[in-house]
């Protein structure tokens, strides 16, 4: 029967861990999605945000002049068509009493200076046209260059929010991409990041612009009629009570927009990446429901964010016109008392209508906005997460791994209170290949786990020739030891590339001669362009055999004393398997080899056989000593038992 929402959402939204899965890196704890939004800091989120600007604090500089500038050409524009209006006026009406305001007065000395010599009222008009053009022409020079300025500015400043997320990520421990879907993780690197780039590109830009603007029409509005500017600025209140009230409902659903959005990311991540197993089985129609309830919950809360964050613009913009029509009605009557001037008027009917621009402008840019911050909550969530315990300051950088591995009294768990190993002994001498069987779940691979230090031991120590594994730098310690994983995975790039991720600064011939050690080099050879065919798609035009060797061939071009075979040879046929035998003996020489495998046939030539059930070794000794036990591993290799 398909989940339903209550279940889709406890397993995408829940942080808790669910036991013991395997994975990319084998045995792990369980995957859980990110927590909904919770109500966050949104100063600290903003000051976080505005710490990346100040590596382009000339940027900004420019930036904010050259939108001072054109702000104040946009008003002074506005402002000389006082001194017209009442030129205009006093063409038609010789005699009236016009009491102009001082800066009225500034703006008609100006304009008369243009004139020059001229002393007709088309003279007055084409000196103001003239001046009209020059400011606008400054404005608009101003104008073009701060958004150049901006857009530099914002691509740097995005160029470095995705390096530091990217960066942080590599330096995450395996724990915690066992417990994060790839489509959340993902979502934090897509939706989240593009959200923070349309505030950065656009909303600051406008509540930078909206600042000033609100300030300079104030500044003309008190120089033009004081009594007007008072009615004007009582409505201001009401504009910010509103946004403040609506801002606040915005903000929660973009939070709880976000937690969806990644939990719907999560889910296609998982289907598609699943599709063979999904029609094996038949359950494309509840795979449907399933993504029906989680894109149905999605709409619910994209839709109260949505019609939220939109709200706001039209319910400021009717309270502005409701305060451009008080305005205009007082200012009428002022001006029959003779207490203001058509041309001051005029203007100061624009500047009304113009002072409520900027709070419509910038509540308009809420929803942005709040989007943004929502999604910066959570990509800084993944830059605060703890990383991998560095290494301590005297690291032994062992220069000379020989590969003698003793696990003492090891106990492990990957949630507090749950143990998984419990006291772990044993020892391999350099070149001495150890194998592990047992059950599903019992442990086998959580060993290998802790030996690469993916996670940190509970109780106990892990030695290599003598050194505690904690006291070795990490990069050093995973250098010497070569993993073959069950799951296997293949990089965009050609198959010469991937098996010389092994090891870099490998050879052609070295990579060759490491294909022909695990014998992949016959089936590269017959593929349509060779070492140089192109993989894509983690190898979906090979079969899983293919995929399989290619990783034995990475392994073997490594010079690592230590190698793990995880089910290496579980994907691969019988014949195939006979046919690596002899590369992978050839790959174990003079290494010390931990195998993992379910095919007891595999490990019948070790040195020494340990038998896990339950996190403990309940069996240990070779093939010949522990089938004359007839103990757990004599059913298993006899075929009583099966390994479950």
């Amino acid at each position: 029967m398909p989940r339903n929402l209550q279940q889709l959402q406890a397993q995408y939204n829940s942080a808790a861990a669910s036991g013991p899965r395997r994975g990319m890196m084998g045995g792990g704890p369980g995957r859980s999605q990110a927590a909904k939004g919770k109500p966050k800091d949104a100063g600290k989120t903003v000051g976080r945000l505005l710490s990346y600007l100040k590596h382009y604090k000339g940027h900004i500089a420019v930036a904010l002049i050259c939108m001072l500038v054109s702000t104040l050409t946009s008003l002074a524009g506005s402002y000389l068509m006082a001194p017209v209006i009442n030129k205009l006026t006093l063409t038609v009406v010789p005699n009236a009493q016009l009491k102009m305001s001082a800066t009225e007065k500034i703006a008609d000395g100006i304009i008369t200076k243009v004139m020059g010599s001229g002393t007709t009222a088309w003279d007055y008009i084409l000196a103001a046209v003239v001046l009209f053009c020059i400011v606008y022409s400054v404005g608009i020079i101003t104008t073009y260059i701060q958004s150049r300025t901006m857009l530099k500015m914002t691509q740097g400043v995005m160029e470095r929010l995705r390096n530091d997320l990217f960066e942080k990520l590599q330096k995450l421990p395996l724990r915690y991409f066992d417990a994060k879907p790839t489509g959340e993780i993902m979502s934090r690197f897509t939706n989240d990041v593009d959200n923070i780039e349309a505030m950065v590109s656009n909303s600051l830009l406008s509540i930078f612009s909206g600042i000033i603007m609100l300030v300079g029409t104030f500044v003309f509005m008190v120089t033009t009629n004081w009594i007007l500017t008072v009615i004007t600025v009582v409505f201001v209140p009401i504009f910010a009570w509103g946004g403040v009230a609506i801002g606040k409902l915005s903000r929660k659903h973009y939070s709880s927009q976000q937690a969806a959005l990644g939990a719907l990311n999560g889910y296609m991540e998982e289907t598609v990446t699943g599709q063979n197993v999904i029609k094996v089985f038949n359950h494309e129609d509840e795979c449907e429901e399933e993504f029906g309830a989680l894109n149905g919950d999605m709409r619910g809360k994209q839709f109260k964010a949505t019609f939220w964050g939109g709200v706001m613009g039209p319910i400021m913009g009717n309270t502005s016109q409701i305060s451009y029509a008080v305005t205009v009605g007082i200012g009428g009557v002022l001006m029959v008392m003779g207490r203001l001037t058509p041309g001051g008027l005029t203007i100061f009917a624009q500047y009304s209508r113009q002072f409520a621009m900027p709070i419509n402008q910038i509540s308009q840019q809420m929803a942005t906005i709040f989007s943004a911050l929502a999604g910066a909550e959570r990509v800084f969530d993944v830059m605060d997460t703890e990383p991998e315990t560095p290494d301590v300051p005297d690291a032994d950088p062992m220069p000379e791994m020989k590969g003698h591995v003793v696990l003492d009294d090891v106990s492990f768990g990957y949630i507090p209170g749950k143990t998984v190993l419990k006291h772990i002994s044993l020892y391999a001498k350099p070149g001495q290949k150890i194998a592990f069987v047992g059950s599903t779940g019992a442990g086998k691979t959580t060993v290998t786990n802790l030996l690469n230090r993916f996670y940190d031991i509970d109780e106990g120590s892990i030695t290599i020739d003598g050194v505690d594994i904690r006291n070795i730098k990490r990069d050093v310690l995973r250098r010497n030891i070569a993993m073959v994983l069950q799951d296997t995975h293949l990089f965009t790039g050609t198959v010469m590339e991937n098996i010389r991720y092994g090891r870099l600064d490998a050879t052609d011939e070295e990579v060759i001669e490491a294909a022909k050690t695990a014998s992949a080099h016959s089936f590269i050879m017959r593929l349509a362009d060779g070492y140089q065919t192109v993989i894509e798609g983690d190898g979906g035009n090979l079969s899983q055999g293919q995929r399989q060797l290619l990783n034995i061939a990475r392994a073997a071009i490594t010079k690592a004393p230590i190698l793990v075979l995880d089910e290496a040879t579980s994907s691969v046929d019988t014949r195939t398997e006979r046919h690596i035998e002899e590369g992978l003996s050839k790959l174990m020489e003079d290494r010390t080899t931990f195998v993992i495998a379910h095919r007891l046939s595999t490990v019948r030539n070790a040195d020494a056989i340990m038998v896990l059930e339950h996190g403990e070794i309940i069996e240990r000794g070779d093939h010949d000593d522990l089938l004359a036990q007839k103990g757990r591993y004599y059913e298993l290799y006899t075929g009583l038992t099966e390994l479950a």
